[in-house]
C-alpha cells in the first residue's frame, strides 16, 4: 500500500469534543479490508484532479496526459482511460522556452467538472498552452468514457499555464468561475468568468483588489431564495497592507462577486462591478491581548447542511513565521462572513494615513449588492449592473476591503498543532449522527515535511453513500472506508473508549453504527467515554492484557527508546519494570524520561535490563498495551565487534573487492559472534537488516557472480580431490556457510 507506507498518520477530530490522533499504518487498512488502491495502467498516475459523482457512481481522475473513469466500489473494479496529451508542436515549443520537459511540458488536467448530464468538461496546462475539452461520459447506469480530440477549445482564462500554480474554480449554471493566474508568466492574478452565454468578466487590474493572491477555493452559495442574489465566493491569501503590517505579511481573505454581474456601462466596462473582500482571522488568544495568528490559508471544505444557504466553513491555516511551526483548523459561520460584508468599508486618505472605518455617505445601492428584487426599490429599480450608478461603481472600485474581519466560531480555532513533522494539508468534514448527538469529524490529509513528502486530498471527495474517503496523490488514489471499528480491540470498554461515532458495542464486537438502527443493545458514549456506564456487565478493574512479548536491545552508554502509544490520547500511561518476580514503577528523571510516545533512556546501564511493562488508565479502565524485554549489550564487546567488522566488513562487501579468504572467514567469524549476542530468535531481521545495509543491488550482483566463481573452483577442486582420494559427493564446508 505505497500511499500509506510513505504516510501514515491521519486526524480525525470530533468538533468542540476531543481530539483523537489514529495512526493508519498499512496493516490495519490492508488486514481489514478498510482501502483498495489504484496507480492507473502505466504505474505512476501522477494525479492532478479529482471529481467525485455520486450521481453516477464514478470517480473521474485527471493526471500527466491521461484521463480515468472508475465505477465507485473497490477502487479498481473497472477503469477506462482516455490519452490526453498537449496539442502537436506545443510540448516542443514549451521545452524551447526553457521549461522541464517532465514537470512542465505536458498536459497536466487541473479541472474536472460536470458540464451536462451527458459529458464532462476537463482542462489542462496543455504544455503551458491551456486546453479545454468534452469528455462524454453517458447517461446513470453506462460506463461510457469518450473525448473527441479534435474538439478541443483554448483553456485560457480556466486553469493556469504552469501546472505547479494554485487556482480555484466552481462551474454553474454553464459558466466557470476561476480565480488564477491568466498569463505564460504567471503575474496576472484574476478571477474569470467565462462561458456560458453572457459576455467574459474579469477583475481590473488593481493591486487594491487582489495583491499577489493565491487562490485556495470558490463555492457558490446563494443568499436566499432569490437566485440574482446568488454570490461566488472565493478564498484566497494575498500581500497585507493593514496598519500595523510588516513588509510581506499575508492575510486570508474572502472575497465574493455577484453570479449575475456583467459589469458597468461606462466604468468597469466587462469587469467585476460587485468584488469586496474581508479577512479571515484564526488566532489563538493569547497573554496580554497578544493573539497567536495562522495567516497561511492551506485548504477550505465547506460542510454542506440542510440549508444551502448557511453551510460551515472549514479552514486549515498556517503560520509564516520562523519562530515556530504551526497549524490550525478554524470554523466559520456564513452568518458572520455576511455580517463582515454589511459592515463599514476600510478607507484609507493617503500613503501616509491610517487605515479605519469610512464613515462618509455609501452610495445607493450599496457597492457589493446584486440587482435584484429586494435592492430595488419603488423608483429605483436595477435590471442588472450596467444600471449602476458610476458613483456606486467608483466606490467599489477604491474600497474593495471589509474593515472588520471575520472571526470563527467561539473566537479560536477547533484544533491546533505545532512542531510536528508534518504539515495540515487539506481537509475533509463528515457531519455523524452518533447516540448522543450530532459530530463533526474531520479527515486532515498531511505532507511530511521530515522525508520531503506531500500526500494530498486532491479535491477531497467523500462517498456518503458508500462510507468512504477517496485519498490522492501523485502516486495514485485510494479508497478508504471511514469506519475502522475492528481495529479498536475485542472489549466494550475499548470500543467505548474509541470515542469513534462511526462505531458502537453490539453486545459482541465493535461493529459500524446505524442511526436509527432497531437494535437495542448498542454502547456508545462519544462524548464522556466511560465504559464504567457503558460496560457495566464488564469487570473493568482487572487489567485486560492481550500483548505479546517483545525483546528489544539497547548498547550501554547510548540512548535506547521504548514506543508505547495508547489508542486513546486522554488515557495516563504507566511504565512499570519487571525483575525476577518483583514489579515496580519506572522512576522517571533527567536519564529516564517519559514521551507522548514512549520511554526515553537518554543514557543506558546495564541495570536497566528487564521486563518493562507499558499500561494505561482511563475512566477506571486499565489496559497492557506493550510488555517489552530489554536487554542491555556491553558498550566494549559491542566496540569490539564494531571494530572487526570495519576491518572485515561483510559478505557482499568482501565479494565485490574481490576480498581474501582471510577477511572472509574474519567477516564470517564476526557475524557468527553477533548472532551469539543476540541470539537466533532475531535471525530473519538481522538478515534482513544486513541485506539492506551492505548488499545493495549493484554489491549483490558481484557477490553472485563472485559466489559462482567460487562454487565452480570447489567443485573442479572437489572433483580433483575425489578422483585422486576416491572422496565422495560432498559440499564444501566453506561454501555451505556463505550460502546459509
Amino acid at each position: 500500500c505505497r500511499l500509506l507506507k510513505e504516510q501514515k498518520t491521519a486526524i480525525i477530530t470530533l468538533f468542540e469534543l476531543t481530539t483523537v490522533l489514529f495512526n493508519l499504518l498499512p496493516l490495519d487498512l490492508l488486514s481489514t479490508n478498510r482501502s483498495s488502491i489504484f496507480s492507473g495502467h502505466h504505474g505512476q498516475l501522477s494525479l492532478t484532479a479529482v471529481f467525485l459523482d455520486e450521481y453516477r457512481d464514478r470517480l473521474f481522475l485527471g493526471g500527466k496526459d491521461i484521463l480515468y473513469s472508475l465505477l465507485l466500489g473497490p477502487a479498481s473494479s473497472e477503469s477506462k482511460e482516455i490519452y490526453w496529451p498537449p496539442l502537436p508542436g506545443n510540448r516542443e515549443d514549451c521545452i524551447q522556452t526553457g521549461k522541464e520537459p517532465q514537470t512542465e511540458c505536458a498536459n497536466f488536467v487541473r479541472l474536472l467538472q460536470p458540464y451536462n448530464r451527458t459529458h464532462l468538461l476537463a482542462c489542462g496546462t496543455g504544455a503551458f498552452q491551456p486546453m479545454c475539452a468534452f469528455i462524454s461520459v453517458g447517461h446513470r447506469g453506462e460506463h461510457v468514457f469518450t473525448m473527441d480530440p479534435t474538439n478541443v477549445e483554448n483553456g485560457r482564462g480556466k486553469v493556469p499555464h504552469d501546472p505547479s500554480l494554485p487556482f480555484a474554480s466552481t462551474f454553474n449554471g454553464g459558466e466557470l468561475y476561476a480565480g488564477l493566474t491568466a498569463d505564460f508568466l504567471g503575474r496576472d492574478s484574476v478571477i474569470f468568468r467565462s462561458m456560458g452565454g453572457r459576455s467574459t468578466m474579469r477583475t481590473e487590474t488593481d493591486q487594491k483588489l487582489l495583491h499577489d493572491p493565491k487562490f485556495i477555493a470558490a463555492h457558490l452559495i446563494p443568499d436566499n431564495d432569490d437566485k440574482d442574489n446568488d454570490k461566488v465566493y472565493f478564498f484566497f491569501t494575498e500581500k497585507a497592507s493593514e496598519p500595523g503590517d510588516r513588509e510581506g505579511a499575508i492575510h486570508t481573505r474572502v472575497g465574493r462577486v455577484c453570479a449575475n454581474d456583467v459589469g458597468g456601462q461606462r466604468v468597469l466596462v466587462n469587469k467585476w462591478s460587485t468584488f469586496i473582500k474581508a479577512r479571515l482571522v484564526c488566532s489563538v488568544p493569547g497573554p496580554h491581548g497578544i493573539d497567536t495568528h495562522f495567516n497561511q490559508l492551506e485548504d477550505v471544505f465547506l460542510l454542506r447542511t440542510k440549508d444551502e444557504r448557511n453551510p460551515d466553513v472549514y479552514a486549515i491555516f498556517s503560520t509564516i513565521s520562523n519562530v515556530f511551526q504551526g497549524f490550525a483548523v478554524c470554523v466559520y459561520r456564513m452568518a458572520d462572513i455576511r455580517e463582515a460584508f454589511n459592515g463599514p468599508f476600510a478607507h484609507k486618505e493617503g500613503p501616509d494615513y491610517q487605515w479605519g472605518a469610512f464613515e462618509g455617505r455609501v452610495p445607493y445601492p450599496r457597492p457589493g449588492v446584486c440587482p435584484s428584487k429586494i435592492t430595488n426599490q419603488p423608483g429605483r429599480e436595477f435590471g442588472s449592473t450596467k444600471d449602476f450608478p458610476d458613483s456606486v461603481l467608483q466606490f467599489a472600485r477604491s474600497h474593495p476591503l471589509m474593515w472588520r474581519p471575520v472571526y470563527p466560531a467561539l473566537r479560536q480555532p477547533v484544533l491546533v498543532k505545532t512542531n510536528i513533522p508534518y504539515k495540515l494539508k487539506q481537509i475533509v468534514v463528515d457531519r455523524v449522527e452518533a447516540e448522543d448527538g450530532q459530530y463533526d469529524v474531520m479527515f486532515i490529509g498531511t505532507g511530511n515535511t521530515r522525508n520531503n513528502l506531500f500526500l494530498p486530498f486532491f479535491s477531497s471527495p467523500h462517498d456518503f453513500k458508500q462510507q468512504a474517503l477517496y485519498v490522492g496523490s501523485p502516486a495514485g488514489v485510494a479508497q478508504v472506508k471511514l469506519h475502522r471499528c475492528e481495529t479498536y480491540g475485542k472489549a466494550c470498554a475499548e470500543c467505548c473508549l474509541a470515542r469513534d461515532p462511526y462505531c458502537a458495542w453490539d453486545g459482541s464486537l465493535c461493529a459500524r453504527y446505524t442511526p436509527n438502527s432497531k437494535r437495542r443493545y448498542r454502547r456508545q458514549d462519544i462524548r464522556h467515554g466511560n465504559p464504567v456506564l457503558q460496560c457495566v456487565d464488564q469487570n473493568l478493574s482487572e487489567d485486560i492484557d492481550m500483548t505479546e512479548d517483545k525483546v528489544v536491545y539497547g548498547t550501554e552508554n547510548n540512548s535506547t527508546f521504548l514506543e508505547c502509544v495508547p489508542r486513546s490520547p486522554q488515557a495516563t500511561v504507566t511504565w512499570l519494570v519487571q525483575r525476577d518476580d518483583r514489579k515496580e514503577e519506572v522512576k522517571l528523571d533527567e536519564r529516564v524520561m517519559s514521551t507522548e510516545q514512549g520511554l526515553l533512556f537518554r543514557r543506558l546501564f546495564h541495570q536497566d535490563e528487564g521486563v518493562y511493562i507499558c499500561r494505561s488508565r482511563e475512566h477506571g479502565f486499565m489496559q497492557t498495551l506493550t510488555r517489552l524485554t530489554l536487554e542491555v549489550l556491553q558498550g566494549e564487546t559491542v566496540d569490539e565487534l564494531m571494530a572487526r567488522s570495519y576491518r572485515a566488513w561483510m559478505p557482499c562487501s568482501a565479494y565485490s573487492r574481490g576480498g581474501s579468504s582471510s577477511q572472509i572467514g574474519q567477516s564470517r567469524t564476526w557475524f557468527k559472534d553477533i548472532m551469539q549476542l543476540i541470539g537466533p530468535s532475531n535471525l530473519p531481521h538481522v538478515e534482513e537488516y544486513c541485506e539492506r545495509m551492505w548488499c545493495n543491488d549493484k554489491l549483490r550482483r558481484k557477490h553472485k557472480s563472485m559466489l559462482e566463481k567460487h562454487r565452480q573452483a570447489q567443485e573442479s577442486a572437489r572433483k580433483a580431490r575425489s578422483k585422486s582420494s576416491g572422496e565422495r559427493n560432498r559440499t564444501p564446508r566453506d561454501l555451505s556457510a556463505w550460502e546459509e
